[in-house]
């Protein structure tokens, strides 16, 4: 049948029957809603940043030294590689060419000539050698020699009468100065050194520059045996050919030797011979090897790598990726985005079916997106071959994640990042079960965090299970387990412990910064000397006692569910706060006190039970508790209706049928619902533990049933809907809550004389 002449479309028929959508129809209809759209933009973006990041156009350098190759690694392209040995062997060859530049000053040595006179003249002054001074004439002798005795005085009063002869009257005197001056006119001319300076590192050790001091253009070359004292032979021969005895060149020569290394003439002119050093170095071209595509062997098989060749390896890399297309890295960087992508988009199905809480918030979400690309950041910047540290960005990240979430997302968070690590530094399979499997005993033994040395152990944990897998790769790649044992294997136990110990500093600032809590800082929080819990004790102590009662119930039915039972206990001695404004308003806290209630309308009544959660909450912020914390305040009656209040409202307005209907959403307590298993646990046991106060004969019968009346009613007004909570955890918590107020309830026998119970 038509309307208005127009024949429907078979898909019009087809939706016009109200047949449910199929699956894809259904994933499709998911894909275009915006806070969908929105995360998966954002997924997009984060993997294009961890492409840029990693510089994924260009594929990475994998070798590290002590690697062994099965194969031999040949050159893929041509390329010329700079070699710094032999550039070093030939600047140290410019260096050996060039002349190092001295200043000459002789007066040192026309100083040690006329002292030599001087002192000649004061001796002979004597006539005979027991009349001259004798520590002067010692200086003439000979050192002590072991193979030769020392003249008898005999020979020595020969030699002293030769020695006042050649010195004996003006001309003689004259003659001796000449000679004295002839035989030392060439190192007064060019210059005597001790030793050649070598201050400024390896030179010309075959000749120097010299020119007196005030000319350097005058400067010549000289051969360095021609200034060097060396043992003072040269100067004897000279003095003997100047002098007509020996023996009294001989005394001369005694008394000179040892005088001449404190006679040095020539000094290094650092400046100008650092110059020419330098110049000599800056001259020489730098030398280089060709290697040819296909043919030259970089690195042998079977021999471990060294550091020269990593740096072949190296310029090789860089001359490959330099010569690759561009259409080839950008298909490379693309290909990179998309790999990441796809492990993000992975990462957050797995969110939405089984933990939506991080992809609730954009704000969590985009944290959480830039902590996993600055982990593969760190960890490719750690990987150097100096460092290969790779394990501490990863482990603490797994960590955080394990603490922030829960174990499950940490683990695939980790193995994900250890993946898009292993594809950044361009390693294999081992390396990935390596990075796999540290992080993930480091997920698996964080847990619950009771005491400041549980991260150490986790760390030293991870540290063992390093050590195993570095074993198993070493057997499997056929790499020695000496040099795995030695080298890898410690270093990465040790990185392993260092960033349980890391973890331990950073533990507060975690907590801080993201909203957590271990149960290390639960058990600070939940000590009874809070100032809160001290005044909630002062001025609703009833509260109080109900506050800790549910607290107990509540960790145990937490714990049945596996849920966190110390976080409900914790919460509970807190979820109360707000009654500390108006504690007289509530039950427990009345005792024979009138109700107060009894002179108010239903209405102003539930406002002012209903005001304890926001004066809670406000206080909380106030003492600065944990954001947690004020959740469970904040979620413990969720949505629920305050039934006392308007059932009486409801019995008034029968009384008085003209007055209105009642305002259901007047007498709602107003939430939000309980996000988490923990905040609905809160709910029950707070919901139970004040019914069964109203219990006359709480048998375990009506207890059970109270208890299964109370969760019912949660459950069908949806207070649990936003929880995460299963059916089968609900009816857990319920066995637990009623074996716990069981046991607080339970009957005592009645002695014949016991008056009272």
């Amino acid at each position: 049948m038509t309307t208005g002449g127009q024949r429907r479309t078979r898909a019009e028929r087809i939706a016009a029957l109200g047949i449910a959508p199929g699956q894809w129809e259904r994933a499709w209809a998911n894909l275009r809603q915006r806070d969908v759209l929105a995360r998966i933009g954002v997924a997009a973006l984060a993997a294009a940043l961890l492409a840029v990041m990693l510089r994924a156009w260009d594929p990475p350098f994998p070798y590290r030294t002590g690697y062994i190759p099965p194969r031999n690694i040949v050159a893929r392209v041509s390329f010329t590689r700079h070699d710094r040995l032999a550039t070093e062997d030939a600047k140290e060859q410019a260096r050996a060419r060039v002349r190092r530049i001295y200043v000459l000053d002789a007066s040192p040595l026309e100083q040690l000539r006329a002292r030599l006179r001087n002192t000649v003249v004061e001796l002979t002054a004597a006539e005979r050698l027991e009349d001259a001074d004798a520590e002067l004439w010692a200086e003439f002798l000979p050192p002590p020699d072991p193979e030769r005795p020392p003249p008898d005085a005999e020979r020595q009063q020969a030699l002293f009468e030769q020695l006042r002869a050649a010195v004996a009257g003006p001309k003689n005197l004259d003659r001796f100065e000449a000679a004295l001056a002839e035989a030392l006119a060439p190192w007064e001319e060019r210059g005597l050194l001790k030793s050649l300076d070598t201050a400024l590192g390896p030179g010309n050790e075959q000749e120097i520059m010299v020119y007196p001091a005030g000319e350097e253009e005058s400067a010549r070359v000289v051969r360095v045996s021609e200034v060097l004292l060396g043992d003072g032979s040269e100067v004897r021969q000279r003095l003997r050919a100047h002098f007509e005895s020996d023996e009294v060149a001989d005394l001369l020569f005694y008394w000179l030797r040892p005088r001449l290394e404190q006679a040095v003439t020539l000094r290094l002119h650092e400046r100008r011979s650092r110059e020419a050093l330098e110049a000599a170095e800056a001259a020489v071209e730098p030398r280089t090897i060709e290697y040819v595509a296909g043919v030259s062997v970089l690195a042998a098989a079977g021999e471990p790598l060294e550091a020269e060749a990593v740096e072949r390896l190296a310029a090789e890399h860089a001359a490959y990726c330099a010569a690759r297309p561009l259409g080839t890295r950008l298909l490379r960087a693309l290909t990179m985005a998309l790999v990441a992508f796809s492990l993000f988009i992975l990462c957050g199905v797995y969110m939405r079916y089984r933990q939506r809480g991080p992809l609730a918030s954009v704000v969590r979400l985009n944290v959480m997106l830039l902590l996993a690309i600055g982990t593969v950041a760190l960890c490719r910047a750690a990987s150097h071959d100096a460092w290969r540290a790779e394990l501490v960005p990863l482990m603490l990240f797994g960590m955080t994640m394990a603490m922030v979430h829960r174990q499950e997302l940490g683990l695939l968070l980790s193995t994900v990042a250890a993946l898009l690590v292993v594809l950044a530094i361009g390693h294999g399979l081992p390396d990935f079960l390596l990075l796999a499997g540290v992080a993930t005993a480091a997920v698996l033994n964080t847990g619950r965090i009771r005491n400041r040395s549980k991260l150490i152990y986790v760390g030293l944990a991870a540290g063992g299970v390093a050590l195993l897998i570095n074993l198993a790769m070493a057997v499997l790649g056929d790499q020695p387990l000496g040099a795995v044992l030695l080298t890898a294997a410690f270093r990465d136990v040790l990185w392993a412990a260092a960033a349980g110990f890391l973890m331990t500093g950073l533990l507060p600032f975690i907590e801080k910064t993201f909203g957590v809590m271990t149960d290390l800082s639960l058990l600070e929080l939940g000590d009874v000397a809070h100032p809160l819990l001290q005044e909630l004790v002062r001025r609703a102590p009833s509260t109080y006692n109900h506050s800790v009662t549910v607290g107990s119930i509540a960790e145990a039915a937490a714990e049945s569910i596996g849920a966190r039972g110390l976080l409900c206990r914790v919460g509970a001695y807190f979820h109360d706060i707000g009654k500390l404004l108006k504690p007289s308003y509530f039950i427990e806290n009345q005792r024979d006190q009138q109700n107060r209630h009894e002179t108010l309308v239903p209405a102003m009544s539930t406002l002012v039970i209903v005001a304890h959660i926001k004066d809670g909450a406000d206080l909380a912020r106030q003492y600065r508790l944990p954001q947690p914390i004020i959740d469970l305040i904040e979620q413990h009656h969720g949505t629920a209706r305050v039934g006392f209040f308007y059932e009486r409202a409801s019995e008034q307005q029968k009384a008085k049928p003209d007055a209105g209907q009642v305002d259901e959403k007047t007498y709602r307590y107003p939430g939000p619902k309980p996000q988490t298993k923990e905040a609905a646990v809160l709910m029950l046991a707070d919901a139970v533990e004040s019914a069964s106060r109203t219990l006359v004969d709480p048998t375990p019968a009506r207890i059970e049933s109270l208890v299964r009346d109370i969760a019912e009613r949660r459950l069908h007004d949806g207070q649990f809907d936003a929880s995460g909570l299963t059916l089968r955890e609900l009816r857990t918590i319920e066995r637990s809550l009623v074996m716990s107020l069981t046991a607080i309830y339970h009957g005592r026998l009645k002695y014949p004389d016991q008056r009272t119970a």
